[in-house]
Parts: C-alpha cells; structure tokens; sequence
C-alpha cells in the first residue's frame, strides 16, 4: 500500500472550514469530471489523464521536485493534484507494483457506494473520513452533499503536504462545502484517538450518529491488536446508529503478497496485509451490512461496477476487501 506514510505525532490543528460554494449544479470532481461510480469510472495511471501535464501552480511552500505518496495515489485515482515527479512514479509503481493502482481505484470505487448508501438509506448526515490523502473524483463531501447538503464531514490526515494542499483545495469552488453543510480538515494522528475525537468535535456533535471511515489506513500499524484496539477506541465515543467503514489490501494471493513484500522492502515505510478474516474482525460487536465483508467489487456493486467486472474475477478483486456494519 501506498497512499499513506506512517502516521506521526502532530498537532491538533483544524486545517480549513470550507462553508462558500456558488450554485447547486452537479458536482464536479477537481479531476474536473462528474463524481465516479465505479472503479471503472476512476481513470487509471496510463489512460489518457497520464498524457497530460499536471494541472495549476503547487500551493506556495511546497516542494514538488519529488514524488510524494498522496499525490501518485491522486495520479492513479485520475485526479489533477499531482506533479511530473509524481506521474513518474506513479507509472514506475503500476508496472513494478500493478495491485497498487488497483487497490486505490478499488478502495475509490467501494467509497462512493458506501458513501450513497450512508448519506441515503442509513439517513447519516456526519462523516469522519481517517486518512483521507488528496482529493480525487468522488470524495466523501461530495457524495454525501449531493444527497444530503447539510451533511458534515470532517478529514482527518497528518501528513504536512496533504494538509497543505487541502488550504488550498477547500477554497475551490468544486470542492468546497455546500452553504448549509460544513467540511474541514483536521491534523490528527490515527495512533492518537484523543486527538481525532477531540480535533472532530470543532465540526462534529459526537453525540449523534457518526459514519467512521478508514481506506488504506490500518495497514500502517503494524500490530493487529493495536490496530482492533484503536478502530474500538474510536467506535466506543460513537453513540449507537454510527456506522464504520473499512477497506483494505488484504494478504493471500501469491503474487500479490510477494509484490507488497518487495514494495515493502524497498521503502522506509512499509504496509502491512492482513487476511480477510483479521479484516472482518474489525467489525466484531457490530452489525454487518449485507453483503458483509467481501472483495470491493462485490460490495453492493451497481450497473457499471459490475460491467466492469465481467463474467469472470476482476483483478483487484483479491486485493482489497471492504466492509460496512452499524453500532446497535
């Protein structure tokens, strides 16, 4: 996995409230497409996104000389804020690495579905999205919005760029929140529940129903325990009717467990699979949605996810797993 460094101590710092957004029209991603529906629907590294060059100046006092994680998962997702050392990597890693590009399109995908279903049917109008990266199609605020407008999400990261470049994302009018909603950027550290609970509380009334959720995250702690013990913490503060969203690369295919180990070899920070069964434990004490915790594809699929999957097992399939389950 790829699309988070390993979380550190910070600040608890509130980054930006979006509140201003002209107009009602459809929502546009800052990829500057409508919001995806499917993995299929996410332009993949290769595809004629990777022929461009990278869209706008960098905010100021970033660096952009090198590739940063955040940004070649952007490259990968099909969205706009990435640079040309991120490209460059992002097309080194999908041919070296091919279950990265997957699993981040996988993990996109799968978010939009939960999203419609928890903004919709579960009726829930506050999200904590833990270890949100950048912006791409289909985040979290404008899904929810779209169906609810007076929803409030808060994002929590603590990667210094990310936090950077969502100063400067939230104040553009395709992502900013809706007037009647709210949506902020907070600096928390996933190993420091204090701080996420704490740091949500400035947008969030903890006392009502919350949707928590964690794509691509839990991998960076290394302990399974550790890492049950934390999803508990922050489920525990959450009243009853709140909802926790996972998914994640999960271990047991061959290639794919031989790849991550490479990745993992070859960096400072690696990321650590699971079995879908440790995955699934996640969600003990809870109710499962149906159908449970399965491949991402599999998840409440609609007409495009499985089109794009075809008769057979679509390739990101054994890669990544997910799950949605509601507190009693």
């Amino acid at each position: 996995m790829f699309r988070r460094r390993v979380p550190r101590h910070g600040a608890d710092v509130t980054v930006a409230d979006s509140r201003a957004r002209p107009g009602h029209g459809p929502t546009e991603s800052h990829a500057g497409s409508q919001e995806p529906h499917s993995a299929a629907a996410v332009a993949p590294a290769g595809s004629e996104r990777a022929g461009r060059d990278p869209g706008g100046p960098p905010p100021p006092g970033l660096d952009v000389s090198t590739a940063h994680p955040a940004r070649v998962w952007n490259y990968w997702l099909g969205g706009r804020d990435y640079f040309a050392a991120d490209r460059a990597m992002g097309e080194r890693m999908s041919q070296e690495f091919p279950h990265l590009a997957q699993t981040a399109r996988a993990e996109r995908a799968f978010l939009v579905r939960a999203v419609r279903f928890l903004a919709g049917p579960a009726r829930i109008r506050q999200f904590l999205d833990i270890g949100a990266g950048l912006p791409a199609g289909g985040n979290t605020h404008e899904i929810a919005q779209r169906i609810a407008p007076d929803t409030g999400i808060v994002y929590a990261d603590n990667d210094p760029a990310v936090l950077t470049h969502a100063r400067a994302l939230l104040q553009n009018p395709m992502l900013a929140s809706t007037p009647e909603g709210v949506v902020s950027y907070v600096d928390a550290d996933l190993r420091d529940v204090t701080a996420v609970l704490a740091s949500s509380e400035r947008t969030l009334d903890l006392a009502k129903p919350v949707a928590l959720i964690m794509l691509g995250v839990l991998g960076h702690i290394d302990d399974h325990g550790a890492a049950r013990s934390i999803t508990s913490q922050l489920m525990d503060a959450l009243p009853a009717g709140s909802y926790l969203a996972i998914a994640d690369g999960v271990a047991g295919s061959g290639p794919i467990d031989d790849a991550q180990q490479r990745y993992n070899n070859s960096v400072p920070v690696p990321y650590h699979l699971r079995r879908p069964d440790q995955l699934a434990s996640f969600f003990d004490g809870l109710d499962l949605i149906e159908p449970g915790v399965v491949p991402c594809p599999q998840w409440k699929p609609d007409t495009l996810t499985a089109a794009s999957s075809g008769n057979g097992v679509a390739p990101d399939e054994a890669a990544v797993y997910c799950g949605v389950a509601r507190k009693p």
